[in-house]
């Protein structure tokens, strides 16, 4: 048997830098990287330059080029802790800092000394990009975590109600969201009376503060939907709950919920200060519904209006967050309603699975690698 050929050492090193690369880009083209990069440094800017532009009216090009490099820099050095910035600075210094030192010995020949810091400064930021990377494993574990707790909060599977078809899904502008979307069976004296309950709310802000009023809002609603109670009251307690957590009314939520009963196709509901869903009838007509009252959380003894409508064959419900119709392209353009309502007229012969599919494609071809800066929910309801 003829002994194993051994591997040409250019192959070998071949394969280690294609393993090495495929390990760092985790296996993205150079376009996909390119886009990503993209796509962060244009939230990195964002975070960074947030409330620069109101402050230069009225100044010539030098100043506003010495205004935005001071403004930058102070934005980016306050976001570490006093200890990480003078590491950053000193290393910063030490960067473009060298220098020589001569002297003579007695025999009169000069001796010349010189000394680099540039090293020394780079590893000093290289230290910095160590701690930040080090919190950033840490939050990025804990949000991980969060997001986690929050899909369980969320339903999974859509519930099956004969005679009709229900769809939804809800994107993150981050690891967690402050949207809540949710399909709640509610119990009536007999089967033949229990009731569907729709909800889609959106907290105000995004983030981790928004998720934690989000999971009190689900809990809060959770509990309230098990009683045997009217919506119109079910609303009102849940508001007055949530005033007393709402830091004054600037935690509020806007909400839109809706009660099915699948016998007969009646909707009642309750907009509480929330974006007006669509109502598309199977003749094409667009109507709004809109009763309701301001948003959950503000006032505690607000009053809310109960509106009624008849689902028939082929009537779709689109419920929606703010963050789909208000998402951006590269050139600042809304996707707005009106997109969004021929999409449902294309898509009004199809199961709503499919037409949230399309939906959600329209969208990320419309916003491209614009960095999405709100949460997205949307349900689509249709009576067969």
């Amino acid at each position: 048997m003829p002994a194993a050929q051994p591997t040409p050492p250019q192959n070998s090193l071949k394969k280690t830098a294609s393993h090495f690369w495929q390990r760092v880009s985790d296996g993205l083209e150079l376009h996909q990287l390119w886009l990503q990069f993209e796509k962060d440094a244009r939230s990195s800017y964002r975070l960074y330059s947030a409330g620069l532009e109101e402050r230069q009216a009225g100044q010539s090009r030098k100043q506003r080029f010495w205004y935005m490099t001071k403004a930058l820099f102070w934005a980016i050095i306050e976001k570490l802790s006093p200890a990480r910035r003078v590491l950053l600075l000193l290393g910063l210094i030490l960067l473009f800092f060298s220098a020589g030192v001569s002297y003579s010995d007695k025999a009169g020949e000069i001796h010349v000394f010189s000394f680099d810091l540039r090293l020394a400064g780079g590893l000093l930021i290289f230290v910095v990009l160590l701690l930040e990377l080090a919190d950033r494993v840490v939050m990025k574990r804990d949000l991980e975590i969060a997001k986690d707790i929050q899909a369980w909060l969320l339903p999974g599977a859509p519930l099956q109600i004969p005679g009709y078809g229900i769809a939804y899904a809800t994107r993150p502008a981050n690891t967690v969201a402050g949207d809540y979307y949710d399909v709640i069976l509610r119990p009536g004296a007999t089967p033949s009376d229990a009731r569907v309950l729709f909800v889609v709310a959106d907290v105000a802000g995004k983030s981790i503060p928004a998720a934690m009023l989000m999971a009190t809002f689900q809990a809060s609603l959770r509990t309230l939907a098990s009683s045997r109670v009217g919506l119109a009251q079910v609303v009102a307690d849940l508001n007055r709950y949530a005033c007393s957590n709402s830091q004054g009314g600037a935690r509020f939520t806007t909400a839109f919920l809706a009660e099915l009963d699948p016998a007969t196709g009646e909707l009642t509901y309750v907009n509480a200060g929330h974006n007006v869903p669509i109502l598309r009838r199977k003749s094409g007509a667009v109507e709004r519904p809109e009763v309701g009252g301001i948003p959950i959380g503000v006032l505690v003894d607000a009053a809310y209006q109960v509106g009624t409508i008849q689902l028939e064959s082929g009537d779709w419900l689109v419920i929606f967050t703010d963050g789909v119709v208000e998402a951006m392209n590269a050139t600042g353009e809304e996707y707005d309603e009106p997109r969004l309502v021929r999409v449902v007229d294309r898509g009004s012969g199809s199961a709503p699975a499919e037409l949230l599919r399309s939906l959600l494609a329209e969208l990320d071809a419309f916003v491209g690698n614009t960095p999405q800066h709100d949460d997205m929910t949307c349900l689509l309801l249709k009576r067969a």
